[in-house]
């Protein structure tokens, strides 16, 4: 692994962040941006989440009888179907896979970008390590803003939101727009415990209500 080079030669894509040394501080203040950790307050939902006795029944039977020891096995089987029931609670639309490129140290893939009243963009952490993937969402979502800057997104919101998760644990971001800074969430979501809690709170962002 090795440390962030901002030489201007150098050229990186968002999952080689993933791999860099360097503290998500250093290189977020590259791009001219802040960042602390905090316990965030989120709003929740109160919609009738009629599906979810169901998703948790899946998510069970999903970690009892498969082997989620692979990034794809984590996503089809824990990621997805929790993806899946919240575009189904929100009518919003999913970008999966969704090539990005803003310069030569912002580009790479999307793993999932979901657009209704506000942005949700969520990624899957390699190795399932939670604290380098938060560092990969991190320059993701600062993509993400420079990309709505451009007119790309049609949104006014003071705030874009991201998650990263390893399959049975999620955890947030959240960007400022106005201050220019990212904050990292310290509590986390453990699926599917926490799916209910999850859910919740990912319905009210999409619908722009936190």
């Amino acid at each position: 692994m090795k440390s962030f080079n901002p030489s201007g030669e150098i050229s990186y894509t968002f999952s080689d962040y993933f791999k860099l040394t360097s503290e998500v501080d250093e290189i977020l203040d590259y791009f001219g941006y802040g960042f602390k950790r905090d316990y965030y307050q989120f709003k929740r939902s109160d919609a009738e989440l009629t599906r979810l006795e169901d998703l948790k029944f899946r998510l069970e039977q999903n970690n009892l009888s498969t082997s989620i020891n692979s990034e794809m096995a984590r996503r089809e089987f824990l990621i997805a179907p929790v993806l899946t029931e919240l575009i189904v609670y929100t009518q919003s639309k999913m970008r999966v896979e969704y090539s990005l490129t803003i310069n030569n140290k912002l580009k790479g893939i999307l793993d999932y970008l979901l657009q209704n009243q506000q942005q949700l963009l969520v990624i899957e952490a390699k190795n399932a390590d939670l604290e380098q993937g938060f560092k990969q969402l991190s320059v993701e979502m600062v993509a993400l803003h420079q990309w709505k800057s451009e007119g790309a997104l049609n949104t006014t919101n003071a705030f874009l939101y991201g998650a990263v998760s390893v399959g049975n644990v999620w955890q947030f971001a959240i960007l400022n727009t106005h201050t220019k800074q990212i904050t990292q969430d310290l509590n986390l979501f453990r699926v599917p415990a926490d799916v209910d809690d999850l859910l919740r709170v990912m319905i009210a962002i999409l619908e722009g209500k936190s």
